[in-house]
């Protein structure tokens, strides 16, 4: 179903994977490399991973999907990534609104999928930064990021590859979930425990966060809140989550 492909170090798995999505030969494979010279996450923000710490990978989806439902592939994407998780290790993770996979509270994981589209079908791959093995001590790459990260080898012992081959297998077990986002929102939100809970939010223009309380997923993939004692809905690019 899934064809891994990799190299050492490449600029941006995503890039890659930009390049092969709806080329003959491109359906399933699966792009990996221990490095990402310009890895990256929501809205151009750098993502920083020491090489070897990280499982860095791009997965494109063996088959097309209607272009109305590529904003359910995220949250498709984070439950496979949380299954394969605790499948592989032990490890239960955190879902957070919209891209997030957090382990004690701190980011272990964030997910930027690509598209190309073609009229009303759609071909796309999952983009996956997902921290394993906790860099050295005398690693200074880490100081760069506030908060700080967590990593699965924190809590348990973790392979790179084993972790990998559980996220592709509980891909493949949910390929057919593609064809009913609604229901992908609906387990996504069960999931993270979604209604009732706080959120910090920052709207991009804006220098003020805001506190919100989460109710659940809008049928484009919106986080509807309750703000100010009113119902709001925040676009999936409109805002970003501010943790302490």
């Amino acid at each position: 179903m899934f064809q891994i492909r990799h190299q050492p170090e490449t600029g941006s798995t995503n890039d890659d994977a930009a390049r092969l999505l709806g080329e003959p030969g491109g359906e399933g494979v699966v792009l990996t490399a221990d490095y990402q010279r310009a890895g990256r996450g929501r809205r151009a923000r750098g993502w920083i991973a020491p090489a070897g710490s990280s499982l860095l990978f791009t997965a494109i989806l063996p088959r097309t999907l209607a272009t109305a439902d590529l904003w359910a592939v995220p949250f498709w994407t984070a439950l496979g990534v949380a299954e394969g998780i605790e499948r592989a290790c032990g490890v239960r993770v955190d879902l957070q609104w919209p891209n997030d996979l957090l382990l004690g509270g701190r980011k272990c994981c964030g997910i930027l999928c690509i598209s190309r589209v073609a009229g009303e079908r759609a071909w796309a791959g999952c983009g996956v930064g997902l921290n394993v093995l906790r860099p050295a001590a005398d690693d200074r790459t880490l100081e760069e990021i506030s908060p700080p990260p967590a990593f699965l080898s924190d809590h348990r012992p973790a392979e790179r590859g084993a972790v990998l081959d559980a996220i592709l297998a509980a891909f493949t077990r949910r390929l057919r979930e593609l064809d009913t986002p609604g229901a992908i929102a609906r387990e996504w939100e069960a999931r993270a425990g979604l209604a009732g809970t706080p959120y910090r939010l920052l709207v991009d223009g804006s220098s003020e966060p805001f506190e919100a309380v989460a109710q659940s997923i809008a049928p484009d993939g919106g986080l509807i809140v309750i703000h100010d004692g009113r119902e709001r809905t925040i676009a999936l690019a409109d805002a970003r989550v501010l943790r302490a």
